[in-house]
């Protein structure tokens, strides 16, 4: 190996191993999952899916995709999926694409109020092709559904996103069904942050609520970094297949799907539910601590394994304080709040999230003194 690539590759492997792990979009793989990212796999073009493939050479691809399909259909309870997506972004492009056309309008949570930029952020070529609108939370940070159904029935989305990558809370995905089917809009649901608290039985599952749900399989799923799509109505399947391949992705990584397979394969073992049902209580033991330590929280506290800490009253800004916790050897980010008096680069507040931690078998009592520490460093 490049020797300068080594060394780099040596002082991430000791960073990543030195520091507490606390950003909530990141987790440790398996061993194995980790394995299956380097094989040979990685050699091999596949164009197409199982069975009509672009390439010869592709019946062991078709082996390894279809095996990682009816793993992931059985961990969700769902009828069809598409293992292919490189990211949880490419998977939101594709359905974008499958059931919509340039200038349709959207509706999906404000980036401020914890959304993610591919819900139809401004910035993101999905707030450029389609007509984005946009629902916030309330004063204290909850979604609040009544708001949500006036803005819908304003808008008159021909789809409604819902989903968050900073929102603690538990979101009521029969309640977004119910405007969807009010507006006439088709639901998608977008769980990448809580997709493996749903496998493991710790958050409440939408599949029986969205048309279509997309996910990472890196955050809590714990899987490689990368993305998928699943739904129930066969009547989709060609539009959503075709919506990845040919619409926004060649090749797809076939490494990576192998990778994924072993995640699901992870996840359908009973201790994955034991795992899932720590990473809350971890984090509900860690909103508890900051609560009696005064430190504020966007709504008060989490149902899932994500905390939202709210500096907008303390001279510290977000970066401020993602970098002094750094420096004292806990990694964060820094995150915008609902409301935010501060501009997105210095952000009102930080991002904590307990999933990689926990993967390294710390418990309760050791995410109560880590919250302690990070209480006084806030001061």
């Amino acid at each position: 190996m490049d020797s300068k690539i080594y060394d780099i590759l040596k002082r991430e492997k000791r960073r990543q191993f030195n520091t507490v792990e606390l950003i909530a979009s990141e987790n440790f793989a398996s061993e194995d999952v980790r394995y299956l990212c380097s094989t040979i796999f990685t050699n091999k073009y596949a164009e197409g899916y199982p069975g009509a493939r672009y390439y010869n050479g592709c019946e062991h691809m078709d082996e390894i995709e279809r095996l990682a399909q009816s793993l992931v259909e059985a961990l969700y309870g769902v009828k069809h999926s598409n293992v292919q997506p490189h990211s949880g972004a490419n998977a939101n492009t594709a359905v974008y694409q499958a059931f919509l056309k340039p200038g349709d309008t959207i509706l999906g949570m404000d980036l401020a109020s914890g959304g993610h930029l591919s819900h139809g952020a401004r910035v993101n070529q999905s707030g450029k092709i389609y007509n984005a609108e946009h629902y916030g939370v309330d004063k204290n940070g909850w979604i609040d559904y009544d708001a949500v159904r006036d803005q819908a029935k304003h808008s008159q989305p021909k789809m409604i996103v819902a989903g968050a990558s900073a929102y603690p809370r538990q979101i009521d995905w029969a309640k977004f069904r119910e405007i969807a089917d009010e507006v006439g809009a088709y639901l998608l649901v977008d769980m990448a942050h809580y997709s493996g608290l749903i496998a493991g039985g710790s958050y409440d599952s939408p599949m029986e609520h969205a048309d279509v749900v997309t996910s990472t399989t890196h955050k809590t799923l714990r899987g490689p970094r990368g993305g998928m799509i699943l739904w129930n109505n066969s009547d989709y399947t060609k539009r959503i297949n075709s919506g990845i391949f040919p619409g926004t992705q060649g090749g797809p990584l076939m490494n990576i799907i192998a990778a994924k397979a072993q995640c699901y394969s992870e996840a359908l073992d009973l201790q994955f539910q034991t795992y899932a049902k720590r990473v809350v209580e971890n984090a509900q033991a860690m909103a508890e601590v900051f609560q009696e330590q005064g430190v504020k929280m966007v709504t008060g506290g989490t149902d899932s394994h994500i905390i939202l800490i709210d500096l907008s009253d303390s001279a510290m800004s977000g970066q401020e304080a993602a970098d002094r916790l750094e420096a004292e050897g806990i990694t964060v980010n820094k995150n915008g709040i609902p409301n935010d008096p501060r501009n997105f680069i210095e952000t009102s507040g930080i991002r904590i999230g307990t999933a990689a931690e926990t993967t390294r078998g710390k418990n309760t009592k050791w995410f109560k003194t880590l919250a302690e520490r990070i209480a006084v460093s806030l001061r």
